[in-house]
């Protein structure tokens, strides 16, 4: 199957490349060099094209059965706002597919995404996953929660705060559900060969609060349970704010801070459906603690 990959530098894309470059026909959509040099190694041809460029993408997307969108941000800046990387990205790439005569679009979105969301990424988020559905109605998006694998940048930091003696966090009680990256490419690998059309959620095994969830991945790697300090979440959005008006490229935003607090407590037959047998989270704290 030749299967073209927008967004496959990221941690996820690397994955699926590394899980399904041997049986099938892969193309990365990459935007820069830099983007480009991380799967030179991989098992899959390499492509440098701006999203926008329907044309290209287009005699790049010829004879494929899906194109499989990887794409997306949580934090904007004036440079790269949420509508150029969702909205306009989702339009190119339905008419790059239509154009070339793609069926369907395989996107991975986030649990939370909504168009009535008062969260300016949610909302954002939503309406590119309409512009696809819309544009191609075979087309599936998977949304999940927190994804947590080897090496990436969300286990990094729940392992920093697990081995701290204190750890500092925004809402202690916010609920998460994190689910196992290996667990997020096989349930697209089963959707490339087992296409479901429409919007299915799917989140890990547990839905606990991120107090707990610091102190069960200590207790799983065999540390001491820290000291979790749950700060106020207002003082996260003021601080968000100054940094938002004094800076071009914030370390964090108001819309940011608030799609990390949203309760996650998703319950769904999407597993069922694609036969997937969901990795503990207890297995999954231990995979992410073991080195790599």
């Amino acid at each position: 199957m030749k299967i073209l990959i927008a967004g496959a530098n990221g941690h996820l894309g690397r994955r699926f490349i590394e899980s399904f470059g041997a049986e099938h026909e892969l193309i990365a959509l990459v935007r820069s060099p830099a983007a480009a040099e991380v799967l030179f190694q991989l098992p899959c041809q390499v492509a440098i094209v701006a999203y926008g460029d329907i044309q290209q993408m287009a005699r790049l997307a010829d004879g494929a059965e899906v194109l499989i969108n990887l794409t997306g941000i949580i934090k904007a800046t004036k440079s790269n706002p949420y509508q150029k990387a969702h909205e306009e990205t989702a339009t190119a790439l339905v008419a790059a597919c239509q154009r070339a005569r793609v069926p369907r679009i395989l996107t991975l979105g986030i649990c939370g995404s909504d168009l009535g969301s008062k969260n300016a990424c949610f909302a954002s988020r939503a309406k590119a996953e309409s512009i696809q559905l819309a544009g191609l109605p075979g087309s599936t998006v998977l949304r999940v929660p927190m994804v947590l694998g080897e090496g990436d940048y969300a286990s990094r930091a729940l392992l920093g705060n697990a081995r701290r003696r204190f750890a500092l966090t925004f809402r202690a009680a916010s609920l998460e559900q994190p689910i196992y990256a290996g667990d997020v490419i096989k349930a697209l690998g089963q959707l490339l060969t087992r296409p479901i059309a429409g919007v299915l959620e799917l989140g890990g095994p547990e839905s606990l609060s991120r107090r707990a969830l610091i102190h069960r991945c200590a207790q799983v790697i065999g540390g001491v349970a820290p000291r979790v300090i749950s700060l106020p979440v207002g003082l996260g959005y003021l601080m968000a704010g100054f940094f938002e008006i004094v800076m071009a490229s914030p370390p964090v935003t108001r819309a940011m801070l608030e799609l990390l607090d949203h309760d996650d407590q998703i319950e769904s037959e999407t597993a069922a459906q694609l036969n997937l047998t969901l990795t503990p989270l207890a297995e999954l704290l231990r995979q992410i603690g073991e080195p790599i």
